[in-house]
């Protein structure tokens, strides 16, 4: 007797690619339109493309994952801005909310992590030179992550040409001219409250710098409580974020419809070149910068690879390299780090040395000065360097941080807030990348500091034992 036959249920994989060709079908229509090479009603081209948009959001329903629904938002929004560039205007209050609820993170994320990176790991009794050597290696790593940010920029000029919204025009800063002297006092915090009000993210930094030094240097007894404190509000900070990620597809969908319903479809040519700019500078990143170091320090390459591709791929999946970090650690201890060196390097690396990160700060740090028509001295972009080198401190791997610093430096310059909302629109695609460098900055700093310190232990696997 023949088992009756079931038809197979189709795959994500099939459906994300019958979304694709249905949408990149729809585009060459929708082009071939525009050209004039045929002549098609619009309500025709638009219905074709809300039905190929319809396959990109059953495959969102199916995959159940809030990265896909964040990519399929931004393509929803695209479409609502470009048919309905009235409604899509309205829809920039929801963009502002999803703003505001990142921006209430800023202070409690940094001075969590901070104050455990610095309390929890920075007796100088117990790490000695270990501590100073990775300081210094994520130092020099990470300055060379925000220089390559700031050419790749000055080179593509990915934010020329963008129109800014009219009722912005009015609330364009103008920049005060500032001392040295001025810019340097301003780092200090004379009220922590009130720098946490404002929004000063270096002060805040500096504070949380301070106190976990201050907190190092108590006795154990009177360390652990604020300490334990300190780790609550992380992992709380941690979770509050999560809980906002939830309301991101709504308001990336509505950054993205603002952005293509006020300024058209021409505004998404700067955003796709900034996105490449990106990609092409972390992996020019990759190639001169860390791939030398693993060279120098002779790390097994083709095992090194093997080693993080889990929780590399875990980071690009989730844009959270927080997410990869157990995961990472346990590789990088099978790999033969030894554990005081992972359990050090790792976490404080997660606080310090965000390689993709800080390349992504000096980078649309200033796509928004071009954007808004600023132009920035290399004195000026060099100053934007070295402040970003203080704030870019402290992010974890928290998604979307990265955004909430970038805020707090566009105030600290008095750049124009609007371009910002234009890169809501990719930043889940700049963030899969940037989040996979930082991850892979850090193991590979893990290997380099063991290496450094003479403990690396190569594994049968790895190599011959000497």
């Amino acid at each position: 007797m023949t088992a009756p036959t079931t038809t197979p249920k189709p795959t994500h994989g099939k459906i994300l690619a019958l979304a694709a060709a249905g949408i990149l079908f729809t585009l060459a229509l929708s082009y071939a339109a525009f050209a004039g090479w045929i002549a098609l009603p619009e309500t025709l081209l638009a219905s074709a493309r809300w039905i190929a948009i319809g396959g990109f959001i059953f495959y969102a329903y199916r995959r159940k994952s809030l990265t896909t629904w964040i990519l399929v938002s931004m393509i929803v929004g695209a479409e609502i801005g470009h048919d309905f560039p009235e409604f899509a205007v309205g829809l920039q209050l929801l963009s502002k909310i999803f703003l505001r609820l990142i921006k209430t993170i800023i202070a409690p994320l940094l001075f969590a992590t901070l104050v455990v990176g610095i309390a929890g790991h920075s007796n100088l009794k117990q790490v000695g030179r270990m501590g100073i050597k990775a300081l210094i290696y994520f130092e020099v790593v990470t300055t060379l992550a925000l220089f390559i940010g700031l050419a790749a920029i000055n080179l593509t000029r990915a934010g020329d040409g963008v129109k800014p919204p009219l009722e912005s025009h009015e609330a364009l800063p103008v920049a005060a001219k500032q001392s040295a002297g001025d810019v340097v006092l301003h780092v200090f915090p004379e009220n922590v409250a009130k720098s946490v009000a404002e929004g000063q993210v270096l002060q805040v930094v500096v504070f949380s710098i301070l106190f976990g030094i201050a907190l190092a240097l108590l006795s154990e007894e009177k360390r652990r409580p604020m300490l334990r404190f300190a780790e609550s509000l992380a992992d709380t900070m941690f979770k509050f974020t999560n809980i906002v990620m939830f309301f991101a597809p709504i308001g990336v969908g509505a950054a993205m419809a603002y952005a293509v319903g006020h300024m058209g479809l021409g505004i998404l040519k700067n955003l796709f070149l900034l996105l490449g700019t990106l990609y092409i500078a972390l992996l020019f990143f990759l190639l001169v910068v860390l791939l030398p170091v693993a060279l120098i320090a002779r790390v097994p390459l083709r095992e090194f690879v093997r080693a993080i591709a889990e929780p590399v791929s875990i980071a690009f999946a989730t844009t959270s390299s927080e997410a990869a970090l157990p995961r990472a650690m346990e590789a990088m201890e099978k790999f033969g780090v030894p554990r005081q060196i992972v359990s050090f390097v790792l976490p404080t690396g997660y606080s310090f040395n965000l390689d993709g990160s800080t390349l992504y700060l000096a980078l649309a740090t200033m796509f928004v000065a071009q954007a808004a028509g600023i132009h920035l001295t290399f004195g000026q972009q060099l100053i934007i360097v070295l402040t970003l080198m203080l704030t870019s401190k402290g992010v974890a791997g928290v998604p979307r941080a990265t955004l909430v610093i970038l805020l707090g430096t566009a105030a600290s310059f008095n750049l124009p807030v609007w371009p910002i909302f234009l890169i809501i629109g990719i930043d889940e695609l700049m963030d899969m990348a940037r989040t996979s460098v930082n991850v892979i900055g850090n193991c590979l700093a893990t290997v380099v500091i063991a290496k450094w310190e003479g403990e690396f232990e190569d594994q049968p696997a790895v190599g011959s034992r000497q």
